[in-house]
């Protein structure tokens, strides 16, 4: 089932012909390669003929032998048509060694056009900013965000029953198609145990996987919550598994690195600065961790949170948690154009403790950036001292 997604899309779309390479970044099994079909299909509709287009996916035996840069670079250049445009392709790029030479080469060449891919963060943010350094701009693909997973399906269920499915059953987009929980965790599975072997362990050189399994299983069950290396080595300690430091950092470097979650640093308001310890980590997907941790003792709090966070890095914002004194709020969204605003986000807040708990932190801020309180009360919009209240399902429908 294809799934429109339009501000992906649009993006291809306003970065066509410019001479620049175009990057598509994102965890394993995203929609990447979709993507890419969608955008094939909107240049054929447009008038672009087959033989301009060149589509490559290194994941594809067939292509095997174009794993060598150079054989890559002489097939591409013998196919590429004359004074028209050619749109090239190449996915999973990651896959050939010294790929920069053969994209450069045809980056450089007159009326190429080129698209390429990664899933791991290490060869994009790593690697990509020396090798094509000033040559590339990057799209950051996130599995189906809220209104996207809602658009696969009728209207019959209401938005909280398809919020529940959304987190239970995924949100990578093949899930949207599968039926029962058990093959979407053999589904999950296959992704869990390709990200972990070829994205960490290989590339990490781990010695022993089953305790950065541990380790993974510790950083699921602690989404949202302050995390430091120590901790988690402390942890792993307590329970019978002693670990070092060091190799709890690279375990961890490992994990951010295949995109599987994301460190999120913290922001001093007040003081406008970006602080170096207790970082935060949210999961690309939190279906991810109902597979891995079963439906037990969740905290459905720190859940919407990673809903949150994923959702304003869809919108295009650099996200913190921010610190207030002594107290925290939950993000520091700040837009492209340096815009900053304020999210706290709660389950309810129809208690009045509750409520007071969660405005204090917003209140605290002095400056008059807009300020939000997310929730899944569903009660009409509210207002607090300027703060708004926005029931989030709505906010995510947006």
């Amino acid at each position: 089932m294809l799934i429109n997604r339009p501000d992906y899309l649009r993006f291809l779309h306003d970065w066509k012909n410019k001479q620049i390479i175009k990057v598509i970044s994102g965890i394993r099994r995203s929609g990447k390669s979709t993507l890419f079909e969608m955008f094939v299909s909107d240049l054929k509709a447009q008038g672009i003929h087959d033989e301009q287009i060149i589509q490559i996916n290194f994941e594809d035996v067939e292509y095997e032998e174009f794993q060598d840069y150079k054989n890559l670079y002489n097939y591409v250049k013998s196919r590429l048509v004359p004074g028209k445009m050619t749109y090239i392709f190449l996915d999973e790029i990651q896959h050939v060694a010294d790929y920069q030479k053969a994209v450069d080469a045809l980056f450089i060449k007159e009326n190429t056009d080129v698209y390429i891919t990664g899933s791991n963060a290490y060869f994009m943010s790593g690697e990509l900013a020396t090798l094509l350094s000033g040559r590339y701009v990057e799209l950051k693909i996130l599995p189906l965000s809220f209104k996207e997973y809602c658009s696969a399906f009728d209207v019959s269920k209401t938005k909280e029953e398809l919020y529940r499915d959304y987190l239970y059953n995924s949100s990578f987009p093949y899930t949207v198609g599968l039926q029962g929980r058990r093959n979407i965790h053999a589904y999950l599975d296959g992704i869990y145990n390709t990200v972990v072997l070829n994205d960490i362990v290989t590339r990490k050189k781990v010695q022993d996987p089953s305790m950065l399994k541990s380790v993974i299983k510790f950083m699921f069950d602690n989404i949202g919550n302050l995390c430091t290396i120590k901790k988690i080595s402390d942890s792993m300690t307590s329970s019978g598994r002693k670990i070092s430091n060091h190799t709890v950092e690279n375990y961890i470097e490992g994990i951010t690195e295949s995109l599987l979650m994301y460190r999120v640093g913290r922001y001093d308001i007040r003081g406008k600065g970006y602080l170096q310890l207790n970082e935060k980590y949210y999961l690309a997907d939190i279906g991810l961790r109902y597979y891995l941790l079963g439906t037990r003792d969740v905290d459905q709090g720190r859940i919407l949170e990673n809903i949150v966070y994923l959702e304003l890095c869809r919108r295009g914002y650099e996200v913190y948690v921010g610190k207030i004194g002594t107290t925290e709020v939950d993000f520091v969204a700040i837009g492209e154009d340096g815009k900053i605003e304020y999210y706290q986000v709660s389950l309810s807040v129809r208690d009045e403790n509750t409520l007071e708990r969660e405005l204090r932190p917003l209140n605290d801020i002095s400056d008059h950036h807009p300020k939000y309180l997310l929730t899944l009360d569903n009660d009409p919009p509210n207002f607090h001292n300027g703060i708004e209240q926005v029931y989030v399902l709505d906010w995510l429908l947006k």
